[in-house]
């Protein structure tokens, strides 16, 4: 799903060689509540505007721009709060609330002037896309703080030149365990030999391209993985971009990703933290991240959701978040690290990668402002990276980098299964990120912990003396605190933590067993860790008292609770799992009419029972399931029309038959469809649209409501469309839905490239008594503009009553073989969808789309 992606957009800058990022906007300070527009001085509302944007938008163009509101959410009580989960929670209902309504008087503004527009709550924003008189109106409201141009940067050629992208075909080989010369330089190794430490039990996330998850150095350290040969992507890895398959499976399309993960967590020598767990977010499309996608991710860290975007769970929120892009000097991304910082989550942003070994205020932003920790690179000889950005800040003039980490010549996982050499400083923030995870999982009372952290880690920093940017030996504007040594900051952590370790086994064998997921939980939070190939696992914990629980596909879960744990205790805890009988389970799919329905896929959610498909008659029969509970997924086969996938709860006692019926399928707004039954109505009133690409505005007898928004009026096109968004031409091209490209707002029942002649005319008509109307738009057949003679009559009804939206269809050749039918929203970020130049569509037909009322 996307917002409007106009052609002027220019791409964004990586933090690392061969690849690229974005930034965002200025962060403003808290200030007092505002619940609407009040006139300002010209002077006064003209230094709102920034000066990019205004420069944008001369000459009638528009372009996409950020409304920064005044208002800010407290987080103060979310700092306050004990567990990372409580701290989650708090900071993501704070920003929440306070969006929601400090928003709210803005949000109707460009409702009622039919202005579409995407609304965050991490950073108090809203994007949309205008032209001057748009920009000098929102300027002269008091609640608003500033309208900035969204901003991107092109790869920089020099810095292309300081480490080329690689490819997979000159990819080393796998590593055979030997720590990588990162690895060992910050002295990762000599903790998971002196602490037993390796990030058991604290979940590292990326912001990045993505992570190929089924890498062989990092398919076992994804949270997603359930240990048994299956995966539960929801929560685990989201896509705002739309670039990985729908049904929330990850991937990379880029490579930098995986790569900067497999510095993290990577098995087999290469990662910092090999027993840490890994979630991530895709911010960028490819080789750029642009503002809307990187605002999403920093929203998913904070509150992860499943992968439509849908049902926020900010107790799954990751204790550590790396960020390996920046670019620019102006990003409101300071916004969304305070909100991490308060919620309790460490990260860390790569420095930049414009540096040329001398030059000074060469880092860029998110890494260069205060609030963030950013990182700049040395090489193996020691010696900083002449890409490395300095300090002081052109943002903020703090200095920078914070720290300096390996980040020349790294070798990590890159996709295709493969291995590849990289620079920049974004290889350099990976090793910092995974040396946070080894700090808290040797000591755990620091999880949380913010500020604490920052001081161990400029605490056991390696000083290096280079002032000529400004600072002293110990902290300056190359260096930062000088070169990371996790061991050293280690050593000077509290040493409190009580250490849990066991192996769990079969009852019934003895047969140590692995992939058992072992939870240790405590005041909400619950810190995971899997039993290794021989059974084991280790576990460090805070005092306090546990619940703990152990879980594997075809066992029994078991739970010990009220374990208290002292500080320095060494407690061993055993267990043995009692297997669970198999059964055989059945059934048959109907669609979401009630008849069967073939080809669809059956699936037991996150087990290793094989995936089966219905037969004609829309029987399955599948592999025999363990007792237990799950989710049974049908999936229907394209075109899936208006059917949906049906979850539904499966408990297994014994051989069950199942009947699986699908239900409408939906958007993300809650708009469903259903076939209905066809009932035409006649136009009666001729709409002024003559000849090819005209559209013209059409008054409502009764308020439409379309996404949460009302109106009475909408635009009537002749290639099939209504627009809620004003009359547009040259929509002649039709896309599936959603699109990043304009036309956005519309309802289209057959959008193609159609024609009026002689023949043909477009109508509307109003049926039934007040309060129960209906209001039609008729295209009376009309002409296919491909030089053929196909014709096609059709409609778009909205009910009074129900707010329902029908579309007819009297006649259509080719079965709708070459339209969309659908509807999407005000911004493109979402839609129902019932097809894209597919042959569906019969003569005679209906479908009805119910909106979900606001």
């Amino acid at each position: 799903m996307h917002l409007p992606r106009p052609p002027w957009r220019r791409s964004a800058v990586w933090a690392s060689a061969a690849l690229t990022s974005a930034t965002l906007l200025t962060g403003l300070p808290a200030a007092a509540a505002d619940t609407g527009p009040v006139p300002s001085a010209s002077a006064s509302a003209s230094a709102k505007i920034d000066s990019a944007l205004r420069g944008a938008v001369d000459h009638g163009r528009e372009v996409s721009f950020f409304v920064v509101m005044k208002n800010q959410a407290d987080l103060a009580p979310a700092r306050r709060e004990r567990t990372h989960a409580a701290k989650a929670g708090s900071a993501f209902d704070a920003l929440r609330t306070e969006a929601r309504s400090s928003q709210k008087s803005l949000t109707a503004f460009l409702d009622r002037e039919r202005v579409g527009h995407q609304n965050y709550w991490i950073a108090n924003a809203v994007q949309v896309t205008g032209g001057q008189a748009l920009v000098d109106q929102l300027a002269k409201r008091s609640d608003v703080a500033r309208i900035v141009k969204e901003q991107s940067y092109e790869l920089d050629e020099t810095e292309s030149k300081v480490s080329p992208a690689p490819s997979v075909s000159g990819a080393s080989v796998a590593g055979d365990g030997t720590p990588e010369w990162g690895v060992k330089d910050i002295e990762a190794d000599q903790v998971w030999s002196q602490y037993e430490s390796r990030g058991e039990g604290i979940v590292i996330a990326s912001v990045d391209s993505g992570v190929q998850y089924n890498h062989p150095d990092l398919v076992a350290n994804y949270r997603g993985n359930n240990g048994n040969g299956a995966f539960s992507h929801d929560y685990n890895f989201y896509d705002p971009t739309g670039n990985c398959p729908s049904d929330g499976t990850p991937c990379d399309n880029n490579g930098h990703g995986t790569h900067t993960m497999g510095t993290m967590v990577g098995k087999g020598g290469i990662g910092v933290a090999p027993n840490a767990k890994w979630i991530a977010a895709k911010g960028c499309e490819s080789s750029k991240c642009s503002d809307e996608y990187l605002l999403k991710a920093g929203q998913w860290i904070l509150a992860p959701t499943d992968h439509a975007g849908q049902n926020p769970r900010p107790e799954l929120a990751p204790n550590i978040v790396n960020n390996s892009w920046g670019g620019g000097d102006t990003t409101f991304y300071q916004d969304i690290v305070e909100a991490w910082n308060s919620a309790g989550i460490f990260e860390a942003f790569a420095a930049g990668n414009d540096g040329d070994g001398a030059t000074c205020s060469t880092a860029h932003a998110p890494g260069s402002q205060a609030p963030a920790y950013g990182v700049g690179a040395y090489d193996v000889n020691g010696k900083i990276a002449k890409f490395s950005g300095f300090g002081p800040s052109l943002v903020d003039n703090s200095m920078k980098p914070n720290i300096s980490a390996p980040g020349v010549d790294v070798r990590s996982t890159w996709p295709g299964s493969s291995y590849s050499v990289l620079s920049g400083t974004s290889m350099a923030t990976p090793h910092v990120a995974g040396a946070v995870a080894l700090l808290w999982s040797a000591a755990p009372s620091l999880i949380g912990k913010i500020d604490e952290t920052r001081a161990l880690l400029d605490g056991g920093a390696s000083d290096v003396d280079d002032t000529h940017c400004g600072g002293t030996a110990a902290m300056n504007n190359v260096w930062g605190e000088g070169k990371l040594d996790i061991l050293s900051s280690i050593d000077k952590a509290p040493h409190i933590a009580a250490t849990v370790t066991g192996t769990a086994t079969d009852k019934a064998t003895g047969a140590a067993l692995s992939g058992v997921t072992v939870d240790a939980t405590t005041d909400g939070t619950t810190r995971t860790v899997t039993t290794a190939d021989d059974g084991t696992y280790r576990l460090t914990l805070a005092a306090g008292t546990y619940d703990f629980s152990y879980s594997g596909y075809g066992y029994s879960t078991d739970t010990v609770t009220g374990v208290a744990v002292a500080q320095g205790q060494a407690l061993t805890q055993n267990i043995t799992l009692d297997a669970v009988p198999l059964h055989a389970v059945s059934g048959t799919v109907v669609d979401v009419t009630g008849k069967p329905l073939a080809k669809a896929t059956v699936a037991v959610a996150g087990t290793p029972v094989p995936a089966v498909v219905t037969d004609t008659a829309g029987h399955f029969t599948l592999p025999k399931v363990s007792e237990g509970t799950f989710t049974l997924t049908a999936t229907p086969a394209a075109p899936v029309l208006c059917n949906g996938v049906s979850d539904t709860e499966l408990t297994i006692d014994a051989d069950k038959t199942m009947a699986v019926r699908l239900p409408a399928r939906s958007d993300a707004s809650g708009n469903s469809c259903t076939p209905a039954t066809y009932s035409w109505i006649k136009g009666s009133t001729k709409v002024a649209l003559s000849s090819d690409e005209d559209a013209k505005n059409v008054a409502l007898p009764f308020p439409v409501k379309f996404y949460g928004t009302s109106y009475n009026s909408a635009a009537v096109t002749t290639n099939g469309l209504i627009n809620f968004l004003g009359p547009r031409v040259g929509d002649y091209t039709n896309t599936a839905l959603p699109t990043a490209a304009k036309p956005d707002g519309i309802v289209a029942p057959l959008w193609d490239d159609l024609m009026l002649d002689k023949t043909s005319s477009v109508q509307t008509a109003t049926t039934g008594r007040t309060g129960a109307r209906n209001f039609a738009v008729v295209w009376n057949n009309v002409l296919f503009a491909d030089g053929g003679t196909d014709r096609a009559t059709f409609e778009a009804v909205f009910d009074e009553a129900t707010g329902a939206i029908t579309f007819q269809y009297k006649t259509v050749p080719g079965n709708g073989g070459r339209a969309t039918v659908g509807i999407e929203n005000q911004t493109g970020t979402d839609a129902l969808q019932y097809s894209f130049n597919q042959t569906v569509l019969t003569n005679g037909s209906a479908i009805r789309i119910a909106q979900e009322v606001k």
